[in-house]
């Protein structure tokens, strides 16, 4: 059984969203590996006031194949667990037959997914914005408050976001509207057990976006399960109650996890 994890984070935020989940994960002994997307690798704070250049060229597929290339370099198959876009990421490095087993939360539109009114406009920001498939992007503390995590106190929203949020390419949202990836092989052979978590009053990622993902995934022969929180937000991993969360995702993949000496099968 593979003791490596893996944990993705989305746009807009860093590998510092994981700090949580990652010492939960470390304290039961596991090893937690949190990547930050390229160029990314720094505080938020920092990103904000300084954010690279050249991160407006960072699309979905530098992406995948940043996470590809470091999970290819372990010792042994991890737990791919992913939020929100890092949940799309996960379903794509799945595909790619990488992963002992994953876990997409809350996770972006994917090829070939309805995508629901409230998602729609969550994205206005981003596509209503001219240039933005150029330009890094800032997110409001106004749709921080009201769309991303619109669950937590006000007295709390500026520092949540301070400590959280970080820039992120506009290019991301338009490579994922043209599919700039590819489309994801739902009866894949090679993909390993995928569970998806969805939050009912998620604005972001709707569950009903997450309920159609799974309707396409499952038609892949490996386990595929869905759980839907129906009083959580997009912030579920960060809200609180999220240890209920994180608990439901890792003992899933760890009872459904393929063996972790199954090499990596690149999808045809």
């Amino acid at each position: 059984m593979t003791k490596t994890i893996m944990l993705i984070h989305g746009a807009w935020l860093n590998a510092t969203s994981w700090e949580g989940v990652k010492a939960r994960y470390e304290a039961k002994g596991y090893t937690v590996i949190a990547p930050s997307w390229p160029l990314d690798d720094r505080s938020p704070a920092d990103l904000r006031a300084n954010p690279h250049p050249e991160l407006k060229n960072v699309g979905i597929n530098r992406i995948l194949d940043h996470y590809d290339g470091l999970i290819r370099a372990l010792p042994e198959a991890p737990i791919l667990i992913g939020h929100s876009f890092g949940g799309t990421i996960t379903q794509h490095l799945l595909d790619r037959g990488l992963g002992a087993a994953g876990v997409a939360v809350d996770p972006a539109p994917t090829s070939g997914v309805l995508v629901g009114w409230d998602t729609i406009k969550s994205t206005f920001p981003v596509f209503l914005s001219w240039g933005s498939w150029r330009r890094v992007m800032t997110m409001s503390r106004e749709f921080f408050a009201t769309r991303f995590a619109q669950t937590i106190p006000p007295a709390d929203v500026n520092r949540l976001y301070d400590r959280y949020i970080v820039p992120t390419p506009g290019k991301v949202y338009w490579d994922g509207l043209v599919a700039a990836a590819g489309k994801i092989r739902w009866n894949n052979p090679a993909r390993a057990p995928l569970l998806l978590i969805g939050g009912g009053i998620d604005r972001i990622a709707q569950s009903k976006m997450t309920e159609a993902m799974y309707g396409k995934q499952k038609a892949a022969p490996s386990k595929t399960e869905l759980k839907i929180y129906s009083d959580r937000s997009h912030w579920t991993l960060i809200e609180p109650g999220w240890e209920q969360v994180a608990d439901f995702a890792l003992e899933w993949a760890v009872s459904n996890a393929r063996p972790s000496n199954v090499h990596a099968i690149r999808a045809a």
